[in-house]
């Protein structure tokens, strides 16, 4: 132990199979789609994510750290729900070109859902629901209590923010078709749920979490239950940072858009302008011709 911390390692055999299960999925969807070279290879920096996103995962929820994080730490779980939101999600989501979930297409009652669940709206409300309803002190005590209903809890989560991060980075553009001002809109709204609740946290004083054990040798050096979530509050609010950085590029890309569709339409008029010069000329020319033949008959 450091400074009364439990490190011992537990068996969370749910998150092992999801995370194993999300390994053996996209192992097998790249090697079939790829066969008889009807896809290119998978490119290096989607593998990269691929790996990173598991390797987080991995740290996050098979480690110790999730120990700590179920039973002495707020903190350290709000930095479990950051690291799973935040990094774990986005890298998921790009790790995976067009082609591996294209068959998802295909099948018209896989494609209907999918569109359904994949809309702005109801991303964002199944999001910030599943996530602050797991954050109810009543559900989170017994979430504690329970160690496959906290690893349940957090896989939810993780899913749920696959779905909120879609509208803005998700693979296949039939499933993602917001305008840059739309999606810059989306990233604004979408997490000012959670940093209500984020700033509740830091800002109230009032100990929401009970059930957490916070090592002796931290509460005599002033690490109180009030500071463990607070410090977990001030890790919420970095999703809302995140936003804000992701709403920068959405909103340079909205500007080139428009510049390059006044310069399209610039170069339509000018192009028009030139033709109706042209017919004009014409017109002139054959009309010179006309008054030019009688005089030579």
């Amino acid at each position: 132990m450091c400074n009364g911390l439990n490190f011992s390692w537990q068996l969370n055999l749910i998150s092992l199979f999801v995370l194993a299960l999300i390994c053996l999925l996209f192992i097998l969807g790249t090697r079939l789609a790829g066969r008889g070279g009807a896809h290119p290879p998978l490119n290096k920096w989607r593998l990269a994510a691929f790996i990173t996103a598991i390797a987080l995962g991995v740290l996050v929820l098979l480690t110790p750290f999730d120990t700590i994080a179920r039973t002495q730490l707020f903190a350290a779980h709000m930095v479990q729900a950051v690291v799973l939101t935040t990094l774990c999600a986005p890298l998921l989501l790009a790790a995976c070109p067009d082609w591996l979930l294209q068959p998802i297409l295909e099948q018209p009652v896989s494609r209907a859902v999918a569109q359904a669940l994949t809309r702005a709206l109801v991303a964002s409300i199944l999001f910030n629901f599943t996530f602050l309803a797991w954050h109810v002190p009543a559900i989170f005590n017994v979430a504690q209590r329970n160690n496959a209903l906290y690893q349940i809890e957090m896989l939810s989560i993780l899913f749920m923010a696959l779905l909120n991060w879609w509208p803005l980075i998700g693979p296949l553009r039939e499933l993602r078709n917001l305008s840059y001002p739309v999606q810059m809109l989306y990233a604004f709204l979408d997490g000012q749920p959670v940093d209500i609740f984020a700033f509740l946290l830091v800002f109230t004083g009032t100990v929401f979490y009970k059930q957490y054990v916070i090592p002796q040798q931290l509460l005599q050096n002033g690490y109180s239950a009030v500071a463990d979530q607070a410090v977990g509050g001030a890790f919420l609010l970095i999703p809302g940072l995140v936003d804000l950085v992701v709403m920068s590029p959405l909103f340079f890309r909205w500007l080139a858009k428009i510049e390059l569709q006044a310069k399209i339409a610039d170069q339509r008029r000018q192009e028009e302008q030139e033709a109706e010069a042209a017919r004009l000329e014409a017109e002139d020319v054959q009309e010179d011709a006309q008054m030019e033949a009688p005089q030579q008959g």
